[in-house]
């Protein structure tokens, strides 16, 4: 979970500064100097909850995770809220953590429980909202992911395909190729060679073939 670093210097207040980091979204409610530093004041219930958080985050992270959730919550502005249920999508701050997941851990396997549980929602709730933002399903959209990600390694990286395939959370180079023809409409190989000169392609080809014969084991 996201790290807390909110220091609470007077009851109801913390650093403005700190809170933005990590609520950016969120407006602030009043203003006032202390010591020199500009400081956000916030609902009771608000600061009873970090105060929950602060003390969960060594003992019990799940707790601490849900707490903080909560608290992003309650700090949302009501018409972020109200928008995002009215078009039945997720709220702009759920977004961000799910787009934010997502790409951190494009390397493994994903699974719709765990990036529905980033959001607290269930699995049949988040399909629905996921769709309704996105405009497509969880698995369309991290397909699309990965292969955004394997293209770019193969235009910046002499790495071979299998290594991409892996890099990318596919379990192998057949995996990558199956999905790299049903979204890009032609093979891996054939892509690259249309995006870079031939003798550069010609070079690539020779230096991974290489480098996969010499790694092969005696």
């Amino acid at each position: 979970m996201d790290s807390f670093k909110l220091e609470l210097r007077q009851p109801g207040t913390v650093p403005a500064d700190a809170f933005a980091e990590q609520f950016p979204s969120i407006p602030e409610q009043s203003n006032s100097c202390a010591e020199g530093r500009w400081q956000t004041r916030f609902p009771p219930e608000a600061v009873e909850i970090i105060d929950d958080v602060r003390r969960a985050l060594e003992r019990n992270p799940e707790k601490a995770h849900a707490l903080a959730l909560r608290l992003v919550t309650l700090l949302t502005p009501p018409a972020e809220i109200a928008s995002a249920s009215a078009r039945g999508g997720l709220a702009p701050w759920q977004k961000r953590k799910v787009d934010r997941y997502l790409s951190e851990h494009l390397g493994r396997p994903l699974y719709i429980k765990e990036i529905a549980s980033q959001v607290s929602l269930s699995v049949s709730h988040f399909c629905r909202a996921f769709r309704e933002s996105y405009g497509t399903t969880p698995h369309t959209h991290i397909n699309g992911l990965r292969l955004e990600l394997a293209q770019r390694l193969m235009l910046t990286t002499e790495a071979p395909l299998s290594q991409i395939a892996l890099a990318c959370g596919m379990a192998d180079q057949s995996h990558l190729s199956r999905l790299f023809r049903r979204g890009v409409g032609e093979t891996p190989a054939a892509w690259l060679r249309r995006r870079l000169p031939d003798a550069e392609a010609e070079a690539r080809s020779r230096r991974s073939k290489a480098s996969r014969f010499f790694s092969l084991p005696s």
